[in-house]
């Protein structure tokens, strides 16, 4: 782990105010929610409990937090406010850990935690537990002496999962090494009561990731057993694109609850999407690329290039449009690629650079078209645009292998000797 990244002891975040980027106040942290790991990995920190003014617990994934100092937290402004319920794959730092009896590794002397560090993971928002705060001898209310030392994570015993045991803990545990599309590959395969449990137990933008790597059967049948209110949240999480192709697989009164469910402005955009035909241009976009207006700079396009939540396709190149800058947008101009960004000076603005030669695709341009397209200009990603010239959303070279591929082209297991192979 890189020095200098930030280091926090939890009893220190315990009762912290929780602030919106416009300095309002969201509620205050009362707990971390932490997934143990199998093997040698420490836990990691899925996100906070935060109190809210009504006095409800809801979940703040950590990818939403921007800043953890001077005694605040600082989120990104979007907050669900459904309420928290602990999942058995998760753990409470402080409620769990905190005074908990563990061994040190090297003497086997039992220990009691008295407080547990967390440090950010370089270049990302990921969390995980990197020391320890330990008091030697036994412990209990009328007694606190004993030596304190402070230890790395992997130097004490009792936070780990064993590697063997059929709870959907160690295979959500196991799972997180592999890729969305592997762990959707094993989701496939195990039963029908298998799937659902460990499907259940991995966090909204985890499953929501693995979701959109199965096929529609699964989805549907993992969906429908979520409770309602879970299952918007997961939906919330996907891509807007194959959010709606979901949903279209719904019967008429469960698409209409679930959206109703959602937050508006992600069941708008799953509503245009659901409007085209399927197998169109605007059957096949997401509605969020990187829209930049034309007095941003490349320094700026960069910086919205580098976010880790974007596919390499969708990172591949840049859109220019006048305002609004959210699809749909205001006058779409032209698309700047990433190989530009990177010849250009950080100041130069994006509108001096742009290319306004390729012509835009409309949403009722057919699959076959769109594969000629991208084909034709070597694109990973094409921008569709309206009569009146405002950006819908773009087209990405993997929404359209998907629907050229073969039905059961996620039967293939790509780990097996000699390369590539079918499953059974």
């Amino acid at each position: 782990m890189a020095a200098g990244a930030p280091r926090v002891f939890v009893s220190h975040l315990a009762g912290v105010p929780v602030f919106d980027p416009n300095g309002d106040q969201v509620g205050r942290v009362r707990d971390l929610v932490a997934m143990l790991r199998v093997g040698p990995r420490p836990p990691r920190i899925l996100g906070l409990v935060v109190e809210v003014i009504s006095r409800r617990r809801i979940f703040l994934p950590m990818t939403r937090v921007t800043g953890v100092e001077s005694g605040q937290v600082i989120t990104t402004g979007v907050v669900n406010m459904r309420r928290f319920e602990q999942r058995p794959t998760e753990r409470l730092v402080l409620g769990e850990f905190l005074d908990r009896r563990v061994r040190l590794v090297e003497t086997e002397e039992e220990v009691t935690v008295l407080d547990v560090a967390i440090q950010q993971l370089p270049a990302r928002r990921d969390w995980e537990i990197d020391k320890y705060f330990v008091r030697k001898g036994r412990g209990g209310a009328l007694r606190r002496k004993g030596e304190t030392l402070t230890v790395e994570w992997s130097a004490v015993s009792g936070f780990s999962l064993e590697e063997h045991g059929q709870g959907a803990e160690n295979l959500v545990a196991t799972f997180e090494r592999l890729r969305p599309a592997d762990v959707a590959n094993a989701l496939h395969h195990l039963s029908p009561k298998r799937r659902v449990e460990v499907a259940a137990a991995l966090d909204d933008d985890r499953l929501a990731d693995v979701l959109e790597e199965l096929p529609e059967d699964d989805q549907v049948e993992i969906l429908g057993k979520l409770k309602e209110e879970r299952a918007a949240d997961v939906l919330e999480a996907m891509d807007p694109d194959d959010a709606a192709d979901l949903l279209s697989e719904l019967p008429e009164e469960d698409k209409e609850r679930l959206l109703t469910l959602m937050r508006p402005d992600d069941a708008a955009d799953v509503r245009r999407l659901m409007a085209y035909e399927e197998r169109t241009a605007g059957g096949l976009m997401t509605t969020e690329p990187i829209v930049l207006r034309p007095d941003a700079t490349v320094a700026d396009a960069l910086a919205r290039v580098r976010q880790s939540d974007l596919s390499p396709a969708l990172a591949a190149q840049v859109y220019v449009c006048r305002s609004p800058d959210e699809t749909p947008t205001g006058k779409y101009l032209g698309t700047v690629h990433f190989q530009r960004l990177l010849r250009d000076p950080p100041f130069t603005l994006v509108s001096s650079i742009v290319d306004s030669d390729l012509v835009p695709l409309p949403p009722d341009t057919p699959l076959p078209t769109v594969t000629s397209y991208l084909a034709a200009y070597n694109l990973v990603s094409a921008p569709v645009v309206d009569e009146s010239g405002s950006l819908l959303g773009a087209v990405t070279v993997d929404d359209v292998l998907d629907h050229l591929l073969p039905e059961d082209w996620r039967e293939t297991d790509f780990h097996g000797e000699g390369g590539i192979r079918h499953g059974r």
